[in-house]
């Protein structure tokens, strides 16, 4: 093996041991995968969020994990196709009911790393678990939609009862004209009444002479 082989191969080693170390720290559920998208690493919370063990995930292909919940025509296309191409994917939606966790949302990101020689690439795919997140937003979503009926409801409501008071003072006004009218024509016909009577009392008096 020449000289320059061996350097590189421990350089590899070294970037190996550093990349397994920082995956191994990330939060999310992490996979390291190898050039036929074999499984070369998995972190601890993967291990953990999944409830499985390295010895059921490494070395196997990501399609094969599980009960085949990665093995998505489209995830294939990224994968395959675009991610050696773009070197890079991101925000790809995964729903799927996961053994042992149930149903889940994931969100998937990868991106393409090469090593020391450039030939052969890894994959890094960390995946985030989105799940309560879309729910409260559906909650949020159907607490808006509720909502907006109900006040669309309580502003037709209101609409009607304005309507109704409208009409209703319409009346009140109308009689309350009629009123002053009625007041005035009983008004004049008193003012009449008086004068007759007047005339009566002096044509009274007007005989007596």
């Amino acid at each position: 093996m020449k000289q320059s082989d061996i350097a590189a191969d421990e350089l590899w080693k070294v970037a190996w041991t550093y990349i397994r170390t920082v995956v191994d720290t990330v939060r999310e559920p992490f996979l390291v995968l190898g050039d036929e998208l074999n499984i070369l690493s998995a972190n601890r919370t993967f291990y953990a969020f999944f409830q499985t063990t390295a010895q059921e995930t490494e070395g196997k292909k990501v399609y094969d994990l599980g009960n085949g919940q990665w093995n998505i025509p489209k995830l294939k296309i990224l994968l395959e196709d675009i991610l050696p191409n773009n070197t890079f994917f991101e925000d790809f939606r995964v729903e799927h009911n996961f053994p042992g966790i149930g149903f889940r949302i994931m969100m998937l990101n990868a991106r393409q790393v090469f090593t020391v020689d450039n030939k052969t690439p890894i994959v890094l795919l960390a995946m985030e678990d989105i799940t309560k997140q879309v729910e409260l937003e559906d909650k949020m979503k159907k607490y808006t939609e509720e909502l907006t009926r109900e006040v669309a409801k309580r502003t037709t409501e209101l609409e009607a009862r304005v309507k109704e008071l409208e009409t209703l003072n319409e009346t009140m006004i109308g009689r309350e004209v009629k009123m002053v009218e009625l007041k005035k024509e009983i008004e004049d016909l008193k003012a009449r009444i008086t004068n007759n009577e007047d005339r009566s009392a002096l044509s009274g008096h007007d005989d007596n002479f």
